[in-house]
């Protein structure tokens, strides 16, 4: 072939890969529209919860479309707490590797990449041969044997024409993987910080049922010392003696499972941090040093969708499936690859790139699947069927989504509620009990009265401690299923080659 006959096969083919370029089999994907809900709950929610005088009793309002900050946490106004999830974001091996997935991701989509282009490669040989004479048929008169060298200089070119679209299904494939890769890691980030903000809140709840248990135990400690001197001067029995004492063994015997579990949420903060129980010296959490946010984030229902790191997730999953029922597609459709050659051939080196060595090759393929026992057939069915299993699920993950907010805010209001309940209760508790003792004292109640009135304090003073603890704790969950602000947030590098997409901020 002449260099002009070349150029023109080049011309043409180049010609048909660019009237073909834009068609890529298989279906495209779009984003699935958000539900086209009101609320999160049938009617409307209330504007703010019940308030309570006692400290933990303010009344929290929701604001409709207020913005998440990216460190939502730090509304809680704890020093300690903002640098226990500082040190955490920094050292938390699971951070780690869900930002090293999320490099593999952009590895791999950068690598696929270059399918787009031409591959091309250089080779040089230099080999040195005896060839018998018999090869030739035993011609008379040749030597027995010849010896000759041959060197070879080459540089080699492929490529395949992503004529239908497979090449570039393929890429899009990559990149949804990355997506969903960079969405997994804002899901890890705000588990992350939600979890050590509930056991922060766990830890502080803990200790205040422990401070509220010695107490009671030194009332009751009081009264058994009141009873042994009545019993001494004859005004109790033994009875009443032995009772104080069984109550007070028993308010005793229930501060140990309460350590039991503050270490144990003392360990599973160090583990967050990514550290051993025994390296773990972080402050201690106590509900003074926690403040309630007053105004509360309800964003707008149509846009929980995008705001979610996890319908995100599913969302990429199910781009990805999509994309790939155009990859198998293309598998069952012909594919066309061009390849050549050039370089020098010669039996001395210095004659390798003379005009007379100069050789070259250009070849055309097309390659037609004709049979292969089904196999591709039912891999694009297969394709079909995942794409529609993403679909359930992304579908099934954004009804979640809903449910997690709806019962957040029920759980808000009725914390409010219970709280305002029980610092009523504890009071009440607080002043029978104080009066009763009094009244003990001078002999116009009976121990049985003080039993019960110790008890009921007992189980008030507990109650109000874990229901100003759940405050807290169902505070944090409401940012959880919100997602967390990751739009906000600028605090961690992710080394995401994908768009961070500021589709939430600004537009609630």
């Amino acid at each position: 072939m002449t260099r002009p006959l070349t150029i023109l096969a080049f011309g043409l083919l180049a010609a048909a890969v660019f009237l073909l370029g834009g068609c890529a089999v298989g279906p495209d994907f779009k984003t699935p529209t958000a539900p086209p809900a009101a609320g999160y709950v049938a009617g409307a929610h209330t504007a703010a919860t019940a308030a309570s005088p006692d400290p933990g009793g303010e009344a929290q309002r929701f604001v409709d479309g207020l913005d998440i900050p990216g460190q939502w946490w730090t509304l809680f106004r704890s020093d300690d707490l903002n640098a226990l999830i500082t040190r955490a974001i920094a050292n938390s091996p699971t951070l780690g590797a869900a930002q090293a997935a999320l490099r593999q991701a952009n590895e791999n989509l950068a690598a696929e990449r270059g399918s787009y282009y031409p591959s091309a490669s250089a080779s040089a040989q230099s080999e040195r041969e005896r060839a018998s004479s018999a090869s030739f048929g035993g011609i008379p008169g040749l030597p027995s044997a010849f010896f000759y060298s041959l060197n070879n200089v080459t540089v080699n070119v492929s490529y395949t024409l992503d004529v239908f679209g497979g090449i570039r299904r393929q890429v899009e494939a990559l990149q949804a993987q990355a997506d969903y890769e960079r969405y997994a890691f804002e899901a890890s980030y705000l588990s992350l910080t939600a979890n050590i903000v509930t056991a922060a809140v766990t830890e502080a709840s803990l200790r205040a049922q422990i401070a509220a248990t010695l107490d009671i135990a030194a009332s009751q400690r009081h009264q058994l010392e009141i009873l042994g001197k009545r019993f001494t001067a004859g005004g109790s029995s033994r009875a009443d003696v032995l009772q104080q004492e069984a109550t007070l063994e028993n308010t005793l015997a229930s501060l140990p499972p309460l350590q039991s579990q503050l270490t144990q949420e003392r360990n599973l903060l160090a583990t967050y941090l990514g550290v051993t129980p025994a390296e773990y010296a972080g402050a201690e959490f106590r509900l003074d040093s926690l403040h309630l946010p007053d105004e509360l984030p309800v964003s707008l229902p149509s846009k929980l969708v995008e705001q979610r790191p996890d319908v995100r997730e599913y969302t990429a999953l199910l781009h990805e499936a999509t994309a790939q029922i155009g990859v198998a597609t293309a598998n069952l459709l012909p594919q066309i690859t061009l390849s050549g050659s050039y370089g020098g051939e010669a039996t001395k080196a210095s004659q390798v790139f003379s005009a007379d060595s100069i050789v070259w090759s250009l070849v055309g393929g097309v390659t037609q699947p004709i049979f292969k026992g089904g196999t591709l057939v039912h891999q694009r069915r297969a394709a079909v069927a995942a794409a529609q299993q993403a679909a359930a699920n992304y579908q099934a993950t954004v009804v979640t989504a809903f449910q997690n907010v709806a019962n957040t805010l029920a759980a808000l209001e009725a914390d409010a509620q219970v709280f305002a309940a029980d610092a009523a209760g504890e009071r009440a508790a607080r002043g029978s009990l104080t009066l009763v003792q009094v009244q003990f004292k001078s002999g116009a109640a009976s121990y049985t009265q003080v039993l019960t009135a110790e008890q009921t304090y007992q189980n008030a003073a507990v109650a109000l401690v874990k229901a100003r603890a759940q405050r807290y704790a169902d505070t944090a969950a409401l940012f959880q299923a919100l997602g967390g602000g990751w739009w906000n947030r600028t605090d961690v590098d992710v080394n995401a080659k994908v768009n961070a997409t500021d589709c939430c901020k600004g537009s609630q």
